[in-house]
């Protein structure tokens, strides 16, 4: 069986932790070629006082000095900020990007290889359409024709860099691609759980940032961890519940996953949105939200 190439789409903070990751799975298993592509947008950045490209720079340093300073990956990782070079060859893509960028993003990569798959790990970009709530996956799957897994979990993108234990969970409804996905993420640091339910991992992933907002304005009220505690089951629940109103298929035993509460724990204590709900009542409301995010 000829072996597969991975690209990863999206070189942002989370794109270039799991690429650390991809990166020794891809040295250490035949199934893969040992080369990783990650498709870079080409930005101009401030390296040792020199404007240059950060691609360029990736590739000389292996080091995303912009959204992942500090960590040097592999090698055999290579940027590539040229979309349709980046995905022409790839079995397999990983989708790290925000969300409002996919389809502006699959209509610049032109066709993609016959057979190839893809694991989309973005939170967020649910679409309400005729009553129906849309994933991110749907509208994947949509564009490229192809089966789309995805991978949440209790993930800070800078600890699993730093090779910091944790777990994620894959999602995938084929059985023809699960181990072969698993082989791809999972690693000693890094342990994933494949289940079935893409619904339920994909919202687990998405919905547990508003919860958060819930325990940032819990933290910026001084209020103690009783309350903080009562929130996040609270939230869980109603998660729960939100879920099986657009899924009534979706399965218990996900929300025990690490998509599920172990993701939605790590983001009430250390997230980006708890941090920017903390802040935003510290201010009393003085700086909006847009300042806060830019800030943090």
């Amino acid at each position: 069986m000829a072996k597969k190439n991975v690209t990863v789409v999206g070189s942002g903070n989370w794109g270039m932790a799991i690429a650390t990751i991809i990166a020794g799975n891809t040295a250490r298993h035949p199934e893969f070629t040992d080369d990783l592509t990650v498709w870079m947008f080409d930005e101009e950045v401030q390296h040792k006082g020199v404007k240059r490209k950060l691609s360029e720079v990736f590739n000389e340093t292996k080091e995303n000095v912009k959204y992942l300073p500090g960590i040097t990956l592999p090698p055999h990782v290579k940027a590539e900020p040229d979309i349709k070079k980046a995905v022409a060859n790839a079995d397999i893509l990983i989708w790290v990007l925000p969300h409002q960028f996919v389809a502006r993003t699959v209509q610049n990569m032109g066709p993609v290889k016959q057979g190839a798959v893809s694991v989309s790990l973005i939170k967020g970009g649910l679409e309400l359409e005729g009553g129906k709530l849309g994933l991110c996956s749907d509208l994947l799957r949509k564009l490229l024709g192809h089966e789309v897994a995805v991978l949440m979990g209790a993930n800070v993108a800078n600890e699993v860099a730093a090779g910091e234990f944790c777990e994620a969970t894959l999602g995938i409804q084929s059985e023809d691609h699960k181990d072969m996905l698993v082989k791809l993420f999972d690693c000693q640091t890094f342990r994933v759980n494949a289940v079935s339910d893409i619904p339920g991992v994909e919202l687990c992933g998405a919905l547990k940032n508003v919860v958060a907002l819930g325990a940032g304005f819990c933290d910026g009220l001084d209020y103690g961890g009783n309350t903080k505690a009562a929130l996040i089951r609270i939230g869980l629940q109603e998660m729960k519940t939100f879920i099986r109103y657009f899924y009534p298929n979706v399965k218990d035993a996900t929300f025990l996953e690490s998509c599920g509460v172990a993701d939605l724990i790590t983001t009430c204590f250390g997230g980006r949105n708890r941090k920017c709900a903390e802040a935003f009542i510290r201010g009393k409301g003085a700086k909006g939200w847009d300042t806060i995010e830019k800030e943090l």
